[in-house]
């Protein structure tokens, strides 16, 4: 419901009109209470959802099992909008990314990775990030606003219809959404559950629950929330085994350490024996790839149902932090699997095009002043 609220208005629309509501960002209780507040009944939300999300229309005229009274009254007072396209950038191993503008002189990226068994794309929630972690190319780009719903979804309903253009097929391109690009994305739970419910949605793009995954940094009391919500597979960035190191790297763990973090871990996946957590851990060359760092992770993998993913950093200007070494990263590695944790370690993609994991920095008009302070910092050091 809350997209009701986000409403937007046309370039060059006159000041005084009635701002449009953009039907982009509607799940199905928004969409339907929208009808029902114009008079209309409520399957015309499953029509008009099917339009948007699956056939790819923006325009009420092409909508043509409706009246042409009610497309008529839908183009006075709605709108279908997603954000606008500034580059779209293709990396030598056929990753894709998008930088997107949005409201606020401000632009977010995207970012489509394409495997043999599946395609999955990396969907921001926020304009920048509220959280600053410390290795972390977004968090460094301070924050402006939450995206709204409209804007979250707009970024799938824009990588469906390019890609398929691109792939020149009418088959599902998108197989798997990831929670993972810019932002924190239980920071903006509303709009980002009304999101995950279109992308569910049989009317829209149909992606079973387990095909979408949200990564949080660990806003625990969020996370039971999402368990009620929408329980999607979830995410979790570790990044350190211990709560000294974490509160240093991930600076949320101040406020929720580890212990805490992993109880509502244990709760998210209460009801199901085949449910696991993965843990995403950044590999930091000489900060949390020592050997007792993969004893103390594995110690912690033993009270939780979850998987590691290990990631090797990726640097970006300004940042002091280096990649592990793969010598290093293999070692990590067989100390968590001989220990009997599921763990595997992430292939960088993307990572010509700055698109990799951590990388994702987009155009931030940041309200934090994070990006100003760390600009400094590198000044003062090449100083």
């Amino acid at each position: 419901m809350s997209e009701l609220n986000n409403i937007s208005v046309e370039v060059g629309q006159a000041a005084s009109a009635a701002p449009k509501v953009n039907l982009m960002g509607l799940d199905r209780d928004a969409m339907e209470s929208y009808f029902a507040s114009i008079g209309e009944k409520s399957f015309r939300a499953s029509q008009v959802m099917k339009w948007i999300h699956q056939v790819g229309v923006s325009d009420f005229a092409e909508m043509t099992n409706l009246s042409k009274v009610l497309r008529t009254n839908l183009a006075e007072q709605a709108i279908i909008s997603a954000p606008e396209i500034i580059s779209d950038n293709l990396s030598e191993d056929g990753t894709r990314k998008w930088l997107l503008k949005v409201p606020g002189k401000s632009a977010i990226e995207m970012v489509f990775i394409p495997e043999d068994t599946r395609g999955t794309l990396c969907v921001s929630s926020q304009v920048g990030c509220t959280l600053n972690c410390s290795f972390c190319a977004t968090g460094k780009q301070g924050y402006n606003r939450d995206l709204t719903t409209a804007e979250i979804i707009g970024q799938v309903w824009l990588a469906k219809h390019m890609l398929a253009e691109q792939y020149q097929t009418d088959k599902r391109i998108v197989s798997n959404v990831v929670m993972m690009g810019m932002g924190e994305p239980l920071m903006n739970f509303d709009n980002v559950v009304a999101a995950m419910n279109i992308m569910q949605d049989d009317f829209c793009f149909g992606l079973s629950k387990r095909r979408i995954t949200l990564s949080t940094a660990g806003v625990v009391p969020k996370i039971d929330e999402l368990k009620e919500a929408c329980p999607v597979s979830l995410a979790v960035s570790l990044h350190a085994p211990n709560d000294e190191l974490r509160n240093v790297l991930v600076p949320i763990n101040r406020k929720y350490n580890i212990k805490a973090l992993l109880e509502a871990c244990n709760r998210y996946v209460a009801d199901s024996q085949r449910a696991r957590i993965t843990f995403e851990y950044v590999m930091l060359e000489g900060i949390n790839d020592e050997l007792e760092h993969a004893h103390q992770l594995a110690a912690l993998m033993k009270t939780v149902p979850g998987k590691v993913n290990l990631i090797p950093f990726n640097p970006f200007e300004g940042i002091e932090y280096k990649r592990s070494s793969n010598s290093r990263i293999n070692r990590f590695r067989d100390i968590l699997h001989n220990n009997g944790i599921i763990v595997t370690v992430r292939k960088t993609r993307g990572d010509d095009i700055e698109a990799a994991c951590g990388q994702l920095a987009g155009d931030v008009m940041d309200k934090t002043r994070r990006a100003e302070k760390f600009r400094q910092s590198l000044s003062e050091k090449i100083q």
